[in-house]
């Protein structure tokens, strides 16, 4: 009896260490033939890189599976980063980034794939993941699983991210970034600063955080709505008159947003979401109807103002659900309004201040936006990075702004001091990977190899060609721990 006690008790351990590191369900990308568009000159790739589509069971939760794509980096080099993609909304879903951004391929009118040069994939390898529960391909039936504050955000990504480097330790070593567009200006500095602490207090694996990176974000917006009106006056979209109206209307709208983020108070921040809105983003939307609020060079189409219909019936169709191991009566959608609503009480906090421990621990820190975004334009943005106290704000005042090249051209405009930089990217609308792809690689890039944008070759010039090719050999191909594969 004593040995089948023992017995029992090895078992029930080895079983407890199975589950443990059994949350990850992946499965090897592959679509088939007749979705990749495959041209006359296309060669088979002799030592592909990665590319998994998987599930992850997360800890907190009833019922919560959380969909990701990890790309490995196409050079597969040894110490090429790793960077997370957060697309925003809240509740739209990182496919979006994935194929008309930043994501290895493009997606044709045809339903098939194309390859994109400029996929961050190329020179780091890429997690994508659909967050909150309930965007994209992320699911749960039961509402006690429902995410309505940045939070449960950190605390979920924090327990996705350790079992994802715990189950590749490989990985473990390599330069971590975060980064992402939109409402990840909420989640960026959350999910880093939760990472960050994690790994300061020896919490879980280490995970090496490099730096972060925030597109077009919605990240202060105490100070993101007072300069609405004056990007809109100097883009003519609105009159003198039209823009002192609303800056009259702005003094309550900054004290909510500051009151909320102080106390926190749900009902308070949701109506100051919709005050706000009122007064200030809907009155510039009304002396300009029918604007893409993303970017003002065009016209709005549909409930989002891009037609993303493409992608609905990609994602959705069986072929392709099977290739990415969904369950066929999964629907996939470009953005959950139902979640979007539930993070009404969380709109207008600041999330500003989460990077300020991490810029003074050298953890480097770049806001970029297109120039030509009104909803997270440039000057909000540029104004609350002005405005962010920390140890190095004497110096960033007297930082200047200086061009930024990119193969012979005027990308835009970098300023940096220390960890901080702010990139304006020029004739790029709220998605910038995706206006303005060959430059965004060229961003994104050197910010990992901490090269400023001013003062170093683009990517694509001869001289970091050279560079590149003095890489070392590419390691084998590792088998992944503790995933099973479906």
């Amino acid at each position: 009896m004593r040995g089948l006690g023992v017995c029992l008790v090895v078992l029930a351990c080895l079983w407890a260490c199975a589950d443990a590191k059994g949350r990850l369900f992946e499965k090897p990308i592959a679509f088939p033939d007749q979705l990749m568009n495959k041209g006359a000159n296309d060669v088979p790739i002799v030592d592909p890189p990665e590319r998994v589509a998987g599930y992850f069971k997360l800890n907190r939760t009833v019922d919560a599976h959380m969909f990701y794509f990890f790309y490995e980096s196409r050079d597969k080099g040894p110490n090429d980063p790793i960077i997370l993609w957060m697309t925003g909304g809240p509740g739209c879903s990182s496919e979006i980034a994935i194929f008309y951004e930043n994501g290895p391929y493009s997606l044709a009118h045809n339903m098939t794939l194309l390859d994109n040069p400029f996929g961050w994939d190329k020179h780091a390898s890429v997690i994508y993941v659909d967050q909150p529960i309930n965007t994209g391909f992320s699911y749960s039936e039961d509402p006690r699983d429902d995410v309505s504050g940045e939070h449960q955000v950190a605390e979920d990504m924090l327990d996705f991210l350790q079992e994802f480097f715990e189950a590749r330790p490989h990985l473990a070593n390599r330069d971590f970034f975060i980064s992402g567009e939109s409402y990840a200006g909420h989640y960026c500095p959350a999910v880093a600063n939760k990472v960050y602490r994690a790994s300061e207090l020896g919490q879980g694996p280490p995970i090496k955080l490099r730096g972060v990176a925030i597109g077009n974000g919605l990240t202060k917006p105490s100070v993101q709505y007072g300069a609405y009106a004056d990007y809109a006056l100097q883009e003519g979209l609105i009159s003198q008159g039209t823009r002192d109206g609303i800056m009259w209307w702005y003094p309550l709208c900054r004290w909510g947003s500051e009151f909320c983020s102080k106390h926190k108070w749900g009902w308070l921040c949701g109506l100051t979401l919709q005050y706000c809105q009122a007064t200030i983003f809907g009155r510039i939307l009304m002396s300009k109807p029918g604007i893409n609020y993303y970017d003002i060079r065009k016209q709005c189409l549909g409930p989002l103002c891009y037609d993303f219909s493409d992608a609905d019936k990609f994602l959705n169709s069986a072929a392709v659900k099977k290739a990415l191991g969904v369950d066929q009566e999964q629907q996939w959608q470009e953005c959950n309004m139902l979640v979007n609503a539930q993070f009404y009480g969380d709109f207008m906090r600041d999330f500003s201040l989460k990077l300020v421990p991490l810029l003074e621990d050298k953890v480097r820190v770049m806001i970029y936006a297109g120039d030509r975004d009104l909803i997270c334009n440039w000057l909000g943005n540029r104004r609350w990075v002005d405005q962010l106290q920390w140890e190095g704000a004497q110096g960033w005042s007297q930082a200047q702004d200086k061009a930024w090249m990119v193969q012979g051209k005027q990308a835009g405009l970098v300023t940096s001091y220390d960890t901080l930089s702010f990139v304006k990217v020029f004739e790029a609308g709220h998605m910038v990977p995706m206006d303005q792809p060959a430059a965004a690689l060229d961003m994104i890039t050197r910010f990992m190899r901490d090269n400023n944008l001013a003062d170093t070759d683009d990517i694509y010039s001869s001289t970091a060609a050279q560079k590149q090719q003095q890489q070392q050999p590419r390691l084998p191909t590792t088998e992944v721990a503790g995933t099973a594969v479906v």
